[in-house]
């Protein structure tokens, strides 16, 4: 397993914009994808936005898209979620988690088999 270091998590009002990131350490190669996933109190883990390492490609459920904008620094291994125009409905524990993706891999945020600890984000109506 990799270790994963989450971050950035806290209390927002609705409207307003918190930024995640993850860090990755460990990987031998950037042939591996990033994902941010979520669970509210009493809800399943849902997917909000993947990216591959190596090529950038992404991909957003549509619960986020427009508002959540992903980025990577290969250098550093992390990737950012910024995240805009926070609802009440984004409001959960969010987890970084990652998977080996080869290149050209196409990113759909699925079989994600590593995880990281979660940070808390709150938006308040």
């Amino acid at each position: 397993e990799v270790p994963l270091q989450a971050s950035g998590g806290g209390l927002v009002q609705a409207g307003g914009s918190l930024r995640l990131s993850c860090t990755a350490s460990g990987f031998t190669s950037d042939n591996y994808g990033i994902g941010w996933f979520r669970q509210a109190p009493g809800k399943g883990r849902e997917g909000v936005a993947c990216i591959n390492m190596n090529d950038g490609s992404t991909f957003y459920f549509a619960t986020v898209k427009g508002r959540f904008i992903l980025a990577r620094d290969v250098a550093k291994d992390t990737v950012s979620l910024q995240m805009n125009s926070l609802k009440p409905e984004d409001m959960a524990v969010y987890y970084c988690g990652t998977r080996m993706a080869p290149q050209h891999y196409y990113q759909n945020c699925t079989s994600y088999d590593n995880w990281g600890q979660g940070t808390k984000v709150t938006v308040s109506s």
